[in-house]
């Protein structure tokens, strides 16, 4: 990696401020944030994912690159191995340039970044470089949303499909399961830019997205109306600019045993009530989940592969 381009992922470390938590700390050096990531980009595993919504996952699947750390704190975490405990491994730019390929190699109708927030550096310039490679996959950013408008504005150029969460609406909620109380005012701006940025869905004749954003919402157990007024903020801001996700998938993991008004699965009325208010709001392009999506075998195994 030549002189210019260490300079430039490094940019961005010397005093984070890459997320709304704005810790300003010097990861070059080694002191670690709220998130707990370093220097360098860590994953924790690289494959053809075919369990996202339709148009991303196709018949080969999506091309998902799983990193380690996260930003929040979800007490339910299913990825808890990777966004708290850390797990992965650390990989150069050079390398992570290469996974981008590999993905590419393997068939994936796209490259699927999962919780990147903390590596977006990295990422930029490991994009350019596998793109010296014959690098040409849609780039999609899977994120948690907890992003500042600056960090999605330097990804124009680079991401086609954003693919964030709006976890919450009320603030009590948030601080409540992930340490967030300001969740929905950095992740609403956030969503904004990232719509504005590609622009309404586009899909190719085979089904598969091309550019745009899908917004994904998880439905916890108890929190109906909480969601009802995601879904009412969606409907009222974008229309039809987006596709909206729905999910019933929340399984209690992790820390949900010490919560105990979430250590349950959705109940099948509070999904259909979700799903029926969307419905009632003239909300058509999007997804619903069926019944049994609430396992922990749909949780991937973090080995390493293709790391």
């Amino acid at each position: 990696m030549s002189e210019s381009e260490t300079t430039r992922a490094a940019s961005g470390l010397k005093r984070c401020r890459l997320c709304p938590r704005g810790c300003g700390i010097n990861r070059l050096a080694g002191d670690k944030g709220f998130c707990g990531a370093g220097p360098n980009a860590r994953v924790a595993l690289a494959s053809l994912h075919h369990w996202e919504e339709p148009c991303l996952s196709g018949d080969r699947g999506s091309g998902t690159v799983f990193f380690s750390h996260c930003n929040l704190r979800c007490v339910f975490c299913q990825n808890y191995a990777i966004s708290q405990d850390g797990a992965g491994k650390e990989v150069s730019i050079e390398r992570l340039g290469e996974i981008f390929l590999q993905q590419q190699t393997r068939g994936a109708h796209n490259l699927n970044l999962v919780s990147p927030t903390p590596y977006v550096p990295h990422i930029l310039v490991a994009i350019d470089r596998a793109r010296e490679g014959g690098f040409s996959l849609p780039v999609v950013y899977n994120t948690n949303s907890y992003e500042t408008t600056a960090t999605i504005r330097a990804l124009a150029g680079y991401v086609d499909i954003y693919l964030p969460d709006l976890k919450y609406f009320e603030p009590r909620i948030a601080v409540k399961y992930s340490a967030a109380p300001d969740y929905f005012h950095h992740a609403a701006k956030a969503v904004e830019a990232m719509v504005k940025q590609v622009g309404p869905p586009l899909l190719g004749n085979d089904g598969l997205m091309r550019r745009g954003v899908i917004i994904r919402h998880l439905l916890l157990p108890g929190y109906v109306e909480d969601s009802k007024r995601v879904v009412e903020y969606i409907h009222r801001t974008f229309g039809d600019a987006v596709f909206v996700s729905l999910m019933s998938q929340y399984t209690p993991v992790y820390r949900a045993a010490g919560h105990p008004e979430i250590n349950r699965t959705v109940e099948p009325a509070e999904y259909t009530a979700l799903v029926e208010y969307a419905s009632s709001l003239g909300v058509n392009h999007g997804f619903v989940q069926e019944g049994g999506a609430a396992r922990e075998s749909f949780i991937p195994e973090f080995d390493l592969r293709g790391v």
